[in-house]
């Protein structure tokens, strides 16, 4: 249990958007979350994993050999 849970306005300021965005991911269930009382707290792991999953890696185009000049 070495997880730092974060407020809306801490993931807000880590991902650079507004605080509204981690509450719209909250209210659609789209990220972890854990209700403490009436607080919500969202583990960093939860922050890393959404960043993983939309994460979108370059195209890698293979080398066709040589090319020809016109």
């Amino acid at each position: 249990m070495t997880d730092r849970y974060l407020s809306a306005d801490q993931v807000a300021e880590l991902l650079g958007t507004t605080a509204r965005f981690p509450r719209r991911l909250i209210e659609e269930r789209r990220i972890r979350y854990v209700k403490v009382g009436r607080h919500v707290r969202i583990p960093e792991s939860a922050v890393d994993e959404f960043i993983q999953s939309r994460t979108v890696e370059p195209l890698r185009r293979p080398r066709t050999g040589f090319r020809r000049a016109a």
